[in-house]
């Protein structure tokens, strides 16, 4: 979803007051902007999960403070749209391009609360740490949940979707329960031990399974449509890096899970599912590798056709910093050196993305171009046989 376009407003009665300039930047706020959020509190955690921990701290807890403070203000700007403009945020649910940003939500939720347990802790304390991530990972779980239900069942039964209409933007709702997959773990050793524990274990797992094998089912739907019918629209090309957020995100997830197995279960379980952990995550990692080619690939050729900015760059964030984490947690279960350089370098770029973005969307803030009305994405000339472009 494209939030550039220029701001137009229909003729009013002369009886009817203007809105007030708050409210009308309000009405285009949609929950695409979470991504902002998730984006920056990868930042702080990716970072206090890399290998040796070499990265002053300071840095990394303004990182996540910046975060909990977007978060705070999103949560009631999009409480005053729900308010003010019912109408826009129905439409937002009713439009297939709009409607699986939902997810974001829960995940802003979760890449909070797992950076305050993470990173916050020496900011506010472990107790309250563990008590904010506890409020935000249940939260997140259960929006999330709500949204890998309910966004697919709108998909089939309310949505049109045209032949070419998929989109990466379709797994943002599936892959909010392998975040809580993810950052549940660290909450496991907080927990009573035993049923309490076992049960948060198993239940991360189950999120783990619900959401890789619903990635399963939209992956080759989305490579279908690229090899049918092209390359995506200039604005949407960057949702592409999306696809890596399922692939970094559940190699974390398995790396965590096998972390937080000792404190909850007992018999060969915990040494099975450190096996598992790397039997899985390094595959997946190669798949994410050969991913994030391709999408680099598409990204540079849009660039030369003339993409510029829009909100989907923060695409280049969050599932970037997925994969951070989760060779970092390669690299704490293997001992291999290879896979601390690989997350450090994913690590540079996430960085050197979320610099960019940020600053793009402070700009865009400052001048009220990112509140316009969406310009509609100019469709794709009808596929051909032979792509000579």
């Amino acid at each position: 979803m494209s939030t550039v376009g220029s701001l137009t407003s229909a003729p009013t009665p002369l009886a009817a007051p203007a809105p007030a300039p708050g409210v009308r930047r309000l009405r285009h706020l949609g929950p695409n902007w979470y991504a902002t959020v998730m984006g920056t509190a990868i930042v702080a955690s990716a970072g206090a999960a890399l290998p040796g921990r070499a990265l002053p701290r300071p840095a990394l807890e303004a990182v996540w403070a910046l975060a909990a403070a977007a978060l705070a203000v999103l949560l009631a700007a999009r409480a005053a749209h729900w308010v003010r403009h019912r109408d826009q945020a129905a439409r937002h649910l009713a439009d297939p391009a709009v409607a699986p940003f939902y997810g974001c939500l829960a995940m802003a939720l979760l890449a909070v609360g797992g950076a305050t347990l993470s990173v916050g802790a020496g900011v506010v304390g472990e107790r309250a740490a563990v008590a904010a991530d506890a409020v935000l990972w249940t939260a997140g779980t259960v929006t999330g949940l709500a949204a890998a239900a309910g966004i697919p069942y709108l998909m089939v039964t309310r949505h049109r979707v045209a032949p070419d209409g998929a989109s990466p933007v379709w797994l943002l709702p599936v892959v909010a329960p392998m975040v809580s997959a993810a950052l549940g773990p660290a909450l496991v050793a907080h927990l009573p031990a035993g049923q309490a524990r076992e049960a948060m274990l198993l239940g991360c797992y189950a999120l783990f399974g619900l959401s890789l094998l619903m990635t399963l089912v939209i992956l080759p739907v989305l490579f279908s449509r690229l090899v049918h019918h092209g390359p995506l629209p200039l604005a949407l090309t960057p949702t592409l890096f999306l696809v890596l957020g399922p692939l970094g995100q559940s190699t974390t997830a398995v790396n965590n899970l096998a972390d937080a197995a000792p404190a909850a279960v007992g018999g060969p379980y915990p040494a099975a599912m450190t096996a598992f952990a790397v039997l899985y995550g390094v595959p997946v990692m190669g798949f994410a590798l050969l991913w994030l080619a391709f999408a680099t690939a598409m990204v540079v050729r849009a660039a030369r056709s003339g993409m510029g900015f829009a909100m989907t760059w923060w695409a280049f964030t969050f599932p970037v910093g997925t994969c951070v984490t989760g060779a970092a947690g390669l690299a704490r279960h293997t001992g291999l050196h290879a896979l601390t350089w690989l997350a450090v370098a994913m690590y540079a770029v996430l960085v050197a993305a979320w610099a960019v973005a940020a600053v793009q969307t402070a700009a865009g803030l400052v001048s009220g171009r990112l509140f316009a009305a969406p310009v509609p994405a100019p469709r794709a000339p009808a596929s051909t046989t032979a792509r000579t472009t």
